[in-house]
This record gives C-alpha cells, structure tokens and sequence, in this order.
C-alpha cells in the first residue's frame, strides 16, 4: 500500500522542477535579448546548444520544460509593451519602471506574463516561483517587492480565483 500512494507523487515531482528550471531559464533568456539586442531565435537557439547543457551538465539541474520555456520567452517578447504597461500600473507613483534593475524588469515581465495569460497556471504557484527566483537573483529588498507586486496584480486579474482559495463564492 505504501508503496502505491508513493507513485503519484513521484511522477508530479519532475515536471514542476522542470517548470521551475523552465522559468530561470526564460528570465535568463529574457536578460540576454534586453542586454544583448540580440533577436529573441538567436538566444533561444544558444540556450538550447549552451546555456541549458551547462544547467543540467554542470549545474546539476534538471532539463527545463521546453514548451514553457520557449511560450515565456516569446510570449514575454510579443506582450512587452502590454505587460510593461500592467507593471507600471502596479508600482508605487515614485517608482517609473525605468527604474527597475534589468533582471529584476525581466523577472517581474515574466510572472506578470503567466498572470495575464496563463490561467492555467495558479496564482499561487506563480507568486511562489517568482518569489524564489527573485530570492536566487537578489538579496536585499527584491524578493519581497516582486512578492507584492505580483499580490497587487492577481489581486486585478485573477479575482474569482483568489476568492475561491479563500473559501469565497
């Protein structure tokens, strides 16, 4: 018996790590086309020839989830200017989004990009792998800034769905 209410469980494990690999990589790869210009086809082809053999190779990660990896990236590069807007809107009056370091703009774009258009995806768990990836990039105020920001903006968008965890109906 117990070796059977394990096996549901082994199996969930791998995909979320591969999703959670699947965003460092699409922050990452979201850094490099702003800090290179270089055309979002061209780092998408060096993170599959360099960057993820170097992750899982020497880094000891599991592949990244390609399908959500590459949907991050371009759907982050296509709604640039939409999700800046959503961002914006979100922070303080006395903080212009020309404000935000680079990897943190590119961070918050990719969280604010599973908000918007992946409602699949549960705010919760949108909010928590943001959280840890801000927690693996910074160390002073970020992490908790990118947890209230992306709190605000689940707060616009997805409603219904924070009320329904909330035992709302």
């Amino acid at each position: 018996m117990s070796n059977s209410s394990k096996s549901p469980k082994s199996p969930n494990k791998a995909p979320r790590l591969n999703r959670s690999v699947a965003r460092l990589c699409a922050v990452q790869a979201l850094y490099a086309i702003r800090m290179s210009d270089s055309p979002q086809d061209e780092v998408l082809a060096d993170f599959h020839i360099n960057r993820i053999p170097e992750l899982t190779d020497e880094a000891g990660f599991q592949a990244p989830d390609g399908n959500l990896f590459a949907a991050l990236v371009k759907g982050c590069e296509a709604e640039a200017a939409d999700l800046d807007d959503l961002l914006s809107a979100v922070l303080a009056d006395d903080w212009p989004l020309a404000r935000l370091e680079a990897l943190l703009h590119m961070l918050l774009r990719a969280a604010f990009y599973e908000l918007a258009f992946c409602p699949d995806v549960p705010v919760r768990v949108v909010i928590n792998e943001y959280v840890d990836l801000a927690h693996a990039f910074f160390s002073e105020g970020e992490p908790g800034m990118v947890n209230g920001l992306l709190d605000r903006l689940a707060r616009e968008l997805r409603v219904e769905e924070l009320d329904q965890g909330n035992g709302k109906r």
